[in-house]
This record gives structure tokens, sequence and C-alpha cells, in this order.
């Protein structure tokens, strides 16, 4: 039996998780500094989401089975059988990639955030029927794009986080 498991992209987790740790760390400090509790307040309220974020973006994996795709997510799974898909179609935007899969009842919708998602992409296509991959994703198989804005984006709020870090615990020392 051959089963393969994709995950989010580890380059993508961990600037996020940073960004958490560094969110964390801020707040902590704020406190025992006593911050206006406007700040302490903004601070929480940033972390709800930012732990979302992490926390979701951790948990999800697809797997590609011989007789269904499966997606966890968390709390939650959907199970595709691949002979029950009606169809495989793809939305692009810049070098942000949605693969919409559906069946008569369900559907689930992957991005390129997928480590190998090239991998994933043309695993996937082997599996469902022919009939049901539209040519769009076909294109697109040929040459999955990459992208990497997240990951930019991620690095540079931790290094923003960290900045604020180092100029509020230099005025303690």
């Amino acid at each position: 039996m051959d089963i393969r498991e994709f995950s989010i992209r580890k380059n993508f987790l961990l600037p996020l998780g940073l960004v958490l740790f560094f969110s964390v760390t801020l707040l902590v400090a704020s406190i025992i500094q006593q911050q206006p509790s406007a700040k302490i307040m903004i601070l929480s309220f940033m972390l709800v989401p930012i732990t979302i974020l992490f926390i979701e973006s951790s948990m999800r994996r697809v797997i590609i089975e011989e007789e269904a795709l499966v997606v966890r997510k968390l709390f939650r799974q959907k199970r595709l059988v691949y002979t029950d898909i009606t169809s495989v179609d793809t939305v692009q935007v810049r070098k942000r990639a949605f693969l919409s899969i559906s069946t008569e009842p369900d559907f689930v919708i992957l991005s390129n955030s997928y480590a190998d998602f090239a991998t994933l992409l043309g695993q996937l296509l082997q599996k469902v029927p022919a009939s049901t991959i539209s040519a769009e994703t076909k294109q697109m198989a040929e040459a999955p794009p990459t992208k990497s804005g997240d990951i930019f984006s991620a690095w540079l709020a931790a290094g923003l986080l960290l900045l604020i870090l180092y100029v509020q615990l230099g005025e303690a020392f």
C-alpha cells in the first residue's frame, strides 16, 4: 500500500513559530514592565489569530492513499474516494495556486502551501479519473508554481517583533 503524506512547508512554519514566540515574549515583557493596559490588550488580541494560524498550519495534512484523498485539519478530517471525484479545478493568482477537488456531496481546496506541492499534484492527478481534471489543472501540473511571499512576510514579521523586543527590553537594562 503506497501512502504519501504532505504537510505545510517547514520554511513557513519556522518563522511563523518565531512570530508566535516573540509575540508571547513581548506580551510577558509588557506585563512584567507594567506597560499600558491598551498595549497588553492589543498584544493579547494579536496572539489569538497568530496562535490559531500556527496550530492550524502545523496540523494540516494531505494523505494520498490507494483509494482516497484524506485531508486532515485541526478537529476535522475529510476523505474523498478517487472514483467519487467529479472535478479537479485550478485557480491561480500569480504564484498562489488553489486546487479544488469535488465530489457530489463534498469538496476540498488545497493550496500550494504544502511542501513538495508538485509531487502532491502529480500523485493526485494519477489517481483521480482523467475526465475530471480540467485543462487548467493539467497545464498547471506541468509547471506548478512555487510561492515564497508568505515565507518572506513571516520572516519580516518575526524580524520586526524581534526589533520591538530589543527596543522594549533595552529600556529595562
